[in-house]
């Protein structure tokens, strides 16, 4: 236990020294750029290295990456991912996508953290408040419009047993409307790295995320959503099992 707490509080330490750099050189980008830059592209980009860092500073866990050959930079995407842990943002920035995503309003309030995703233009979701889902269906279909894939967590919350729960309709009737691929993505691993309302973090984690292939959307109907949900769903469940399975 004394290990584990030592290598958290190094961890932590780590993680917070590396987010508040992330901050002040995109405080510098954002200075350079805001003019050029509308889409905040080049402040999304430093949070690759952000992410490269944070995972090779830290021995204790082993990231897995596949499937990047299903991404065509040159698309825009529904990206849909399950969602166990606030690790899961860091692991999905290894896919060098951009893309705008769907947060809680409690993370925007972070210091450093928050900052950054304000000054990237991530979306603010207030949960339990229908004028907020309307505000965020809103601003997913104004970025969609620019050319700019958006990624949601289906699920709506951290799941609490690592198993994946039903998967909210949004980002499904979304895809439909706008005729743009859903990109499916699981991960696995990311609970244990980092588990929800808990300090001391693992020092044994595997972590993995498989991208799966799109799904095309402009034959659908909106009435076809249920259906394009559940065969993201089954996607994304084969997948984890599957990954199970070779654990």
């Amino acid at each position: 236990m004394l290990k584990q707490i030592i290598v958290s509080t190094l961890l932590w330490s780590t993680i917070s020294l590396l987010t508040v750099l992330l901050f002040f050189v995109m405080l510098l980008v954002f200075g350079l750029t805001f003019l050029v830059d509308k889409n905040r592209k080049l402040l999304h980009s430093q949070c690759f290295w952000w992410s490269d860092a944070i995972f090779r500073m830290n021995p204790f866990w082993k990231v897995d990456i596949q499937g990047l050959e299903h991404i065509d930079k040159k698309r825009t995407y529904v990206i849909v991912a399950n969602h166990q842990s606030i690790a899961d943002i860091l692991i999905l920035y290894q896919t060098r996508m951009q893309f705008k995503w769907v947060a809680k309003d409690s993370l925007f309030r972070i210091p450093f953290l928050g900052w950054c995703m304000l000054l990237t233009k991530q979306i603010k979701l207030v949960r339990g408040h229908p004028a907020s889902i309307l505000h965020v269906y809103r601003k997913a279909i104004t970025w969609l419009e620019n050319d700019m894939s958006v990624l949601f967590f289906p699920e709506g919350a951290r799941s609490k047993t690592g198993e994946l729960v039903e998967f909210h309709s949004g980002a499904f009737k979304l895809a439909i409307k706008k005729g743009v691929p859903i990109l499916p993505i699981a991960i696995r691993g990311t609970a244990n790295a980092m588990p929800k309302g808990k300090m001391i973090l693992s020092t044994d984690s595997n972590l993995s995320m498989t991208v799966l292939p799109a799904i095309e959307t402009e034959s659908f109907q909106p009435s076809d959503f249920t259906g394009l949900k559940d065969t993201t769903r089954t996607m994304i469940e084969q997948s984890l099992q599957q990954g199970k399975s070779n654990a």
